[in-house]
């Protein structure tokens, strides 16, 4: 099961790479238009436009699975055990009930969005907010296992601080745990 997850994830990086270089032709090439010919490319600035999206909806399914989303852990690096274990239990809930709230809103704008067609592509818009359904059902399950991981004991008191700091920001605190002030050389 392992493996399918690790094949799935790396189709969306590579969804994300070929948004990204899509993104990067069909503006530059419609810039390139603009200045040199006096014309441009009218599809390229709406496909530019669906690929951000699905590349931010595609994006964040990558960093729910890296823990790369942004979090704050001031208060929760300094609670006892079990306030940890609330806290990370009350995160992970909000973030499962806002990812069925996110799929229950895509299933309720479905029929609106199937009927709206794009008014230079010409295609339905489902194609583009439709995405709404594999990312709130991907991070939702992300949140289940986290959750079931819980209440059978499978974490360790390290992972009830979801934050990953920079390379920069451990390097600091360790300077400062050692007595360093001023500046570094």
């Amino acid at each position: 099961m392992q493996r399918i997850i690790d094949y799935f994830f790396k189709a969306l990086e590579l969804l994300v790479v070929l948004c990204l270089f899509a993104m990067v032709v069909m503006v530059f090439g419609n810039v390139v238009m603009r200045y040199a010919f006096n014309s441009g490319i009218q599809i390229s600035e709406e496909m530019s436009r669906y690929a951000f999206i699905w590349l931010t909806y595609l994006g964040a399914m990558i960093a729910m699975r890296e823990g790369g989303h942004l979090g704050v852990d001031t208060l929760v690096k300094h609670l006892p055990l079990l306030g940890k274990k609330i806290c990370f239990l009350l995160s992970e809930a909000l973030m499962l009930f806002c990812n069925v709230l996110f799929l229950w809103g895509t299933y309720k704008m479905h029929d609106l969005q199937v009927t709206n067609i794009s008014p230079v592509a010409g295609i339905s818009m489902i194609w583009i907010y439709g995405m709404g359904y594999v990312v709130s059902v991907v991070m939702g399950a992300f949140n289940v296992v986290k959750l079931y991981q819980l209440f059978t004991g499978q974490l360790r008191e390290a992972d009830f601080v979801q934050v990953v700091e920079s390379e920069g920001l451990k390097e600091a605190e360790a300077h400062m745990q050692q007595g360093g002030t001023g500046a570094r050389t």
